[in-house]
Parts: C-alpha cells; structure tokens; sequence
C-alpha cells in the first residue's frame, strides 16, 4: 500500500492490454472502411490503344472502380480474364485474332459468372442477336460509350443488365424472337461452323498464311491446311475472297471505314 493509504492496484495482466490494443486497431474506422471497400476491377479489350485510353480515363472517374488489365486482341483478353478474373469485362466485337462474340462465347463456357459488356459500332438486328446468344449482359454502342457506358457498368455491378435503348425496345416488343425464325432460315442455306472453323475463318480472312494460323492456335500447319480445304469444300467457296465476304457479312471481322476524301 502506497504512503498515502490508497490501495496499489495491480496493472492489468499483459494479454488484456494486448487484446485491447487489438481491438482499437480492428475497430479503427479507416481500416474498416478500407475492408469493407473493395473495388470492382474492370478489363478493358479494344485493339485501338487510344480507344483504351478514353475508356480507360472515364471508367476511373468512377470512385471505387479501377481497370485491372487491358488487352488488344481476343486471345489475349481470355488469357488476362483467366489470370486476373476481373468483375467486369469490356470488350469490342471487332477485335483482331479472336472476335469479340467468339471471346465472349469462350469466356463464359470457361467460367459462367463472367460479366461481359460489348462494344459495337453497329445496332444491326444479327449482331444484337448474336451478341445476346453469345451470353453478353450488356451492349453499348461506341458513338453512345461517353453517355452508356458508366450506366452499363453500374447496372452489371448490381446483377442486373444493360442494353441501349434501341436493343431493350427490340426485345420488350418481341422482335428478336419474330426475326429467329426469319434468320434461322436465311442461316440454314449455308452449314453451321464449329468454334475452331470460326476461329480458322477469321484468321484466314484476316490475311494471316496457314503458318501464322498454326502458331496462333498451337496447330500444325497441315491440320490447319485440312482445316481451310474442308471449310471451303464445307461452304462451296472457290478462293479466300468468298471466305473474305463471308466472315464480314457474319460479323467475324470488321472492315472500319476510312477518313472521308478530301475536297477538291
């Protein structure tokens, strides 16, 4: 007992001082708010660097939204979806190498839960259709991306949808499931290709020699030789022009329009 005669109280035992500091840094606001705050990672696809670049600068605006990865070529936006697994994927539907419908077709048969948004220059009736069947859950158009694209985003983060005016109008009216039966039967006048023969067409149509093929698919050339001998024979087309046409009018390559002419 102290000289003054207050009792000597012993100090607490050592564990209790340590669970208390435990507690204050645990229960500390700012940690908190940095557990609980996760943010929703996003991978961007465009072939176009100075595309990503915009896109890139108006996504992070977002407070709590951050671009984990960017890829300019289908195959490679598999390849960082797999190592990153990103909440959200943006992707274009003509990309190089691999098109945005196949990419996104591939994604979700590895993974079902991938969220995909498309980007699209067109609105046209096949590739709404396409993009819906491919497993898409959202579809924005480029010219609308500025205005969409953030709403697009924050709807897939909250598990729901997103589509343009145009694409929810078309599908509230019943007018994609009309036009199946109409594209059904247009389809049927030539045969149905697998996923390789897409990927194959594609390639080929792009310009890129039997050899490139084989090394971007880690074939053998002569595999992808019977390949492209049995798709033409398979779609009675005589040289890799029609396969040209072909792939354009089904939305495995783009052809982008160039600058206008200048006046004279």
């Amino acid at each position: 007992m102290p000289d003054d005669g207050t009792p000597n109280t012993p100090p607490p035992p050592q564990d209790w001082r340590d669970l208390s500091e435990k507690a204050s840094t645990e229960l500390n606001p700012k940690k908190l708010t940095n557990i609980v705050s996760v943010k929703l990672r996003i991978l961007l696809a465009d072939d176009h660097e100075i595309v990503r670049r915009g896109i890139r600068a108006l996504l992070e605006k977002h407070e709590g939204w951050e671009v984990c990865g960017e890829a300019k070529d289908g195959r490679e936006t598999i390849e960082k979806a797999i190592q990153l697994k990103p909440d959200v994927v943006i992707l274009d539907i003509g990309m190089p190498l691999l098109n945005g419908l196949e990419t996104t077709r591939q994604l979700l048969k590895h993974d079902p839960d991938f969220k995909v948004i498309v980007l699209t220059i067109s609105d046209s009736d096949q590739v709404i259709r396409e993009a819906l069947d491919a497993g898409a859950r959202g579809f924005v158009l480029k010219s609308d991306a500025a205005r969409d694209l953030i709403s697009a985003v924050g709807e897939l983060q909250n598990k729901r949808v997103f589509f343009t005016p145009r694409v929810n109008d078309m599908v509230l009216a019943g007018f994609l499931d009309k036009r199946q039966a109409v594209s059904t039967t247009e389809a049927s006048k030539l045969p149905a290709l697998t996923a390789r023969e897409r990927e194959i067409t594609q390639l080929l149509a792009e310009g890129k020699s039997s050899k490139e093929v084989a090394t971007l698919l880690n074939l053998s050339t002569k595999t992808v030789e019977t390949h492209r001998v049995n798709l033409m024979r398979k779609l009675s087309f005589h040289s890799i022009r029609d396969l040209v046409v072909y792939a354009i009018r089904n939305h495995l390559i783009q052809i982008e329009a160039g600058p206008p002419p200048k006046a004279p």
